[in-house]
């Protein structure tokens, strides 16, 4: 017996406010290499535009991720009732760190290169 997928599996929401918070997560993530990219420019020149442009790819795959995540949770949680067919959410928090790392670097160039 299987229950109808428009259903809301819980009064708390947890899985759509995680999936809203990872989406605030890569937004965040794509204005900081863009921002950190542009004001790098001057000292760094085009390593700084690649930098950002990395950034920005590790932000679109945070964000699909998390759209794929809260897909798999909400079919499980409204399907099975638990959450046995979700995997860790390795993929997102690897690439935020590889972006954190990213934009951390592009600032020391910028602040040691002036």
């Amino acid at each position: 017996m299987t229950r109808s997928s428009g259903r809301v599996f819980d009064a708390g929401l947890q899985a759509e406010r995680t999936a809203l918070a990872w989406r605030r997560t890569a937004l965040a993530m794509a204005v900081g290499a863009v921002g950190a990219g542009r004001l790098a420019v001057p000292v760094l020149g085009v390593l700084a535009l690649v930098a950002a442009a990395v950034g920005l790819v590790q932000a679109a795959l945070v964000a699909l991720a998390a759209r794929r995540r809260y897909r798999v949770v909400h079919r499980s949680l409204t399907d099975r009732g638990d959450l046995t067919g979700v995997r860790q959410a390795g993929v997102p928090i690897a690439a935020l760190a590889c972006s954190g790392v990213l934009i951390g670097l592009l600032a020391l160039a910028f602040v040691l290169g002036d």
